[in-house]
């Protein structure tokens, strides 16, 4: 294969990542009507959410063209979910394969870009065969030459070659009906849920702007547009029109979640639209309506922040892609602030409030979830049965030393992260996709860790003490993801905070509360304040926390709970709270020290640790914000 094309796959198949033959974006995105005040749960405990559910909102199959071409020929949406309910499928290296815990729900999010064609050929999709363009990769497919498929793919993503006979409505329909069909066979309400959607795969000058489309919609509605394609416009003003037309056609629902933006450049929480005009509070409004949440951990990497843009806190360097663009292209220190700036959660969430200050509306005010990723249809989170991103990231003898779709970075470089967590009254489509606009979820890099977090003025140390915490929460206040209103009541807001261990998993070191604020300057600030921990031990001088010891014995992959907690629950009160100041908080709530997935295979294939990263990790979950804005802002 010429150097050229394989440049331009690393682009296109690295991280399911399509380039746009688009080069002007759409910019007349209509006035939307303005949701962004969700009213939080009331305190009613018939309202009260009350279960946490757990699931994946982004995986891919043999649907999408790049699981298709790096391997995934046999394994479908159909196996996606029967493996997320528990069941036991046989990977790619032949192995059974098998979550120890089934899944709540599951999102299989196939890539809109030339969705299905690949594999409806290889199932003979009658309508498809008849067109040229399925006539023409048939006879690639059937002689095995997927590398002509890929670089005809390639060529007519990026011009080279004449998208002319790209498959008709009626052949990309007759594949949707498919797909959705699937997944509404899976779904069952009260027990699992089987959403239907896609991922719009928007890349510009190689930068990933992609977003997991959600419906919360069945079928009936769903089938009836095809999904959008980045090959109409780049721009994510353009998809936000296309999910308008959706709801005003329908009367349905759906959200766009963006990916986590370590690889967007810096340009997923840009101070500028994407065609480089100044960011208005129209499109405030309009961006946060349709994108409510954020993906900020998953297999390519965690998406907090980096130590660039949080210098003081010691545990931002966790499973960072702070090395290169996806092109790799090393980056400058300056070059990394920005991307981190852009990119990254917490440094977006303090973007978010000073945009407020001069729009009048955050367009960056979003929940946190995790998902996989996955591109095998298996989704993994948890490092000791980590199934990685493509077949080749399956475990084997090989993993560790090869390369993720026989390009660029290492499997060992990959992250076994994430899922998301929803705090619902039931397991259906409408109740979770009601909470993910809400903002009632979180995000974990893989343990079950549940975590609660309610904002409010009167909470006292005995209501952890409570017989139902979650209802003296919302009595008292508002949960993650809610607006924390000004009162006279108290000076400082106070929090009611509670974490659980996963039961299956390693105990809590400590629960932290990440702040940003606005200062009067325009300057954005942080601070992360240890609020509860395990063990005897005590803030120093200078208020920080010493670590517990190590548990892992790298030479078993194994550690043992005999360190931290099993339960920690504590109300903090903030001792620097400025009410005239913006602000937000979340919770960050790390496990102890555990092995990490490539130390388990270290010991299970008898080799030497991998010396470019690390033998341990602390796992964490991250609960979304909660948000303060003062009362003279109205």
């Amino acid at each position: 294969m010429h150097k050229e094309i394989v440049s331009k796959l690393v682009c296109v198949f690295l991280f399911g990542a399509l380039l746009t033959a688009c080069d002007e974006p759409e910019t007349n995105a209509p006035a939307l009507p303005d949701t962004t005040s969700i009213p939080a749960s009331s305190a009613d405990a018939a309202d009260v959410p009350d279960q946490v559910f757990w699931g994946d909102l982004h995986t891919h199959s043999r649907y999408s063209l790049d699981s298709y071409a790096f391997g995934n020929r046999a394994l479908s949406p159909d196996d996606a979910f029967k493996f997320a309910k528990g069941q036991p499928i046989t990977a790619h290296t032949g192995e059974t394969a098998q979550l120890s815990r089934p899944l709540d729900f599951l999102l299989v999010s196939d890539h809109a870009e030339f969705l299905g064609v690949a594999a409806s050929i290889e199932d003979k999709n009658k309508l498809l065969l008849d067109s040229s363009l399925g006539q023409q990769w048939s006879d690639w497919i059937a002689g095995n030459n997927i590398e002509a498929v890929i670089q005809d793919w390639v060529g007519r993503m990026t011009g080279e070659v004449e998208n002319n006979n790209y498959p008709s409505d009626e052949i990309m329909y007759s594949i949707w009906d498919n797909l959705t069909a699937i997944s509404d066979r899976h779904n069952q309400p009260g027990e699992f849920t089987a959403f239907l959607g896609y991922e719009w795969t928007s890349m510009v000058d190689g930068d990933n702007l992609h977003r997991v489309v959600v419906f919360r919609d069945g079928p009936e509605k769903v089938k009836t547009m095809i999904p959008t394609s980045s090959l109409e416009s780049n721009d994510p003003e353009y998809l936000w029109t296309r999910l308008a037309d959706y709801e005003a056609s329908t009367g349905g629902q759906v959200m766009a979640i963006p990916h986590n933006g370590n690889l967007s450049g810096g340009i997923m929480f840009d101070t500028k639209t994407l065609s480089g005009d100044p960011l208005t509070t129209a499109y405030a409004k309009t961006r946060i309506r349709w994108e409510p949440v954020y993906e900020m951990t998953q297999v390519k990497g965690d998406s907090e922040t980096l130590p660039v843009a949080s210098p003081d806190d010691p545990f931002a360097d966790y499973e960072n892609w702070d090395m290169t663009d996806i092109q790799m292209n090393a980056y400058s220190d300056e070059e990394m602030l920005a991307v981190a700036e852009g990119g990254y959660a917490r440094p977006a969430l303090k973007r978010g409030l000073a945009l407020e200050n001069t729009l009048g509306v955050n367009p960056y005010k979003f929940g946190m979830i995790g998902s996989t990723d996955s591109h095998t249809v298996m989704a993994t989170a948890d490092d000791d049965n980590y199934y990685g991103k493509f077949p080749d990231s399956e475990p084997s003898e090989q993993r560790l030393h090869s390369k993720m779709g026989g390009f660029m970075w290492h499997n060992r470089m990959l992250t076994a992260s994430g899922y998301a967590a929803i705090w619902a009254k039931e397991n259906t489509r409408e109740a979770l996709f009601d909470a993910l606009m809400r903002k009632e979820v979180y995000a974990s890099t893989g343990p079950r860790i549940v975590l609660r977090f309610f904002g409010g003025w009167q909470f006292t140390d005995s209501d952890t003490a409570t017989d139902d915490l979650a209802q003296t929460g919302y009595t008292k206040g508002v949960p993650m993801g809610g607006d924390l209103k000004p009162s006279g009541v108290a000076t400082a807001p106070s929090f009611l905070i509670s974490a659980s261990k996963d039961p299956e998993g390693a105990n809590l070191d400590r629960v932290q509360i990440v702040k940003g604020w606005l200062d009067t300057d325009g300057t954005t600030r942080e601070k992360v304040y240890d609020v509860a921990w395990g063990d005897a031990r005590a803030l120093d001088a200078g208020g920080n926390l010493p670590p517990l010891p190590t548990t892992v014995d790298l030479d078993t992959a194994q550690y043992t709970n005999t360190t931290g907690s099993e339960f920690l629950t504590t109300v903090w009160t903030d001792p620097d709270f400025d009410a005239g100041k913006r602000a937000f908080y979340y919770v960050r709530a790390l496990e102890i020290e555990t092995p990490r997935w490539t130390t388990y295979d270290a010991v299970r294939y008898g080799h030497d640790l991998a010396d470019d990263v690390p033998a341990t990790v602390q796992e964490r979950a991250y609960s979304s914000p909660i948000w303060y804005t003062p009362k003279t802002d109205g």
